[in-house]
């Protein structure tokens, strides 16, 4: 089998898995999600938990096949890239405002953190 059958076989699983769930979700009503703690972990949890497996998966995936293009490929034009990338990165942290702000609820944003905010 190739990893592409692998891959959609996968991917089709776990979207039956997460229609299924979906269902449990749209069938219990806002309404007593809202109102019970107890059907939030047992309705809403399950779901939130499919999105942070698929999350991990792809993370996983694209790691690999990153690290398996950069051997295999011209390593020069993917530092060059990651530098430029960086760069902008710094220009736009730089450039921000970075002023210490009251939030709404009260508490303050620190100027690094505007600073990252504004990048």
């Amino acid at each position: 089998m190739t990893i592409h059958k692998i891959l959609k076989y996968l991917a089709l699983v776990i979207g039956v898995i997460g229609l299924i769930l979906l269902g449990r979700i749209i069938m219990t009503y806002d309404d007593a999600i809202e109102s019970s703690a107890a059907t939030q972990q047992s309705v809403v949890t399950p779901f939130l938990w499919l999105a942070y497996i698929v999350m991990a998966v792809i993370l996983v995936l694209v790691i690999f096949f990153v690290i398996k293009g950069l051997f295999r490929g011209n390593i020069k034009n993917t530092l060059i890239s990651v530098g430029a990338f960086l760069l902008i990165v710094a220009v736009a942290y730089v450039l921000s405002d970075g002023t210490q702000k009251t939030l709404k609820d009260g508490e303050i944003l620190s100027a690094s953190t505007d600073h990252w905010v504004g990048a």
